[in-house]
């Protein structure tokens, strides 16, 4: 049975309703959390199957990275694209790293609390 997500406008909560092809948009939506019955739907993302050599493609424009190496938020969105693009499960440095650059920390300071940030010969670098 199909799900549709809502957000309930009187109590702004997020609900998942499920309803068959059939009582969708014939049978009216109620709220679970207040029983209000003014919701909006809310469509969720789309995700679109790439394959790796079209991600790389992406990859090597540099046009298309739309990103500021002066501003630590900036690069922590490009990594994080990239990390997404590459389509792997990324070493849990990475995570800790382009959170901190969310948060706005400085690369040069991020660098000095993980030395072996860059890899070393144990990765064959």
């Amino acid at each position: 049975m199909p799900s549709y997500d809502y957000r309930c406008d009187d109590c702004s909560k997020r609900s998942i309703i499920y309803k068959t092809y059939e009582e969708y948009g014939e049978t009216p939506v109620e709220c679970p959390h207040c029983g209000s019955k003014n919701l909006q739907r809310i469509i969720g993302r789309i995700r679109i199957a790439k394959s790796e050599d079209a991600r790389l493609d992406d990859l090597s424009d540099p046009s298309g990275w739309d990103f500021d190496e002066n501003d630590p938020k900036s690069m922590a969105k490009m990594m994080r694209k990239m990390g997404n693009e590459l389509g792997e499960d990324m070493p849990a440095e990475f995570d800790e790293v382009v959170d901190r650059l969310e948060a706005g920390e400085d690369p040069d300071n991020i660098e000095k609390d993980i030395p072996d940030l860059g890899g070393g010969d144990d990765l064959g670098f």
